[in-house]
């Protein structure tokens, strides 16, 4: 029974933190009823024209949070939840929502890695440690995306003590 408590608190754990960042997501925008407001939508700022194809980035949100569970002495004694997003190729988009599922299996696994250690003990938030964390991600993306995703952004990071 002792053995199964630490993986009842993660499973917990991980559903009160999926439940918060459902619960907590910012609302969608309101739509427009004024014609101020779409002539405001409709203005988008202009590209450089001398910008190389190269340069353009798209980026996409993963649509929910990362909640990893901090286990010490054999029970669950934090968690930290991550928002994660990815710059991409343009026009990237559609190729990788339908590998989101995968994406997320492999980005979840590099940061219980990241986890077990000791990643997010202390100082979690130094500079050489998200680094770090980001290259596993980027590499771990890479493996599932190839080379359409360039780059891993840490958008939100939180440790909550439990």
């Amino acid at each position: 029974m002792k053995a199964l408590l630490p993986v009842i608190f993660a499973v917990v754990g991980i559903a009160i933190g999926a439940g918060a960042g459902l619960f907590l997501a910012p609302k969608p925008e309101e739509a427009c009823e004024k014609p101020p407001c779409e002539e405001a939508s409709k203005e988008k700022p202009e590209k450089e024209e001398e910008s190389d194809a190269e340069d353009e980035a798209d980026y996409l949100r993963l649509q929910s949070q990362f909640v990893v569970p901090i286990i010490r002495e054999e029970r669950v004694s934090s968690l930290v939840v991550m928002s994660i997003s990815l710059e991409v190729q343009p026009n990237s988009e559609d190729y990788i929502y339908e590998r989101e599922p995968k994406l997320r299996d492999v980005l979840l696994q590099v940061l219980f890695d990241h986890a077990f250690i000791g990643g997010f003990e202390g100082k979690f938030t130094e500079s050489s440690r998200l680094t770090s964390l980001r290259v596993a991600l980027l590499e771990g993306a890479k493996s599932v995306l190839g080379d359409r995703v360039t780059d891993i952004l840490i958008t939100d990071i939180m440790r909550q003590e439990i």
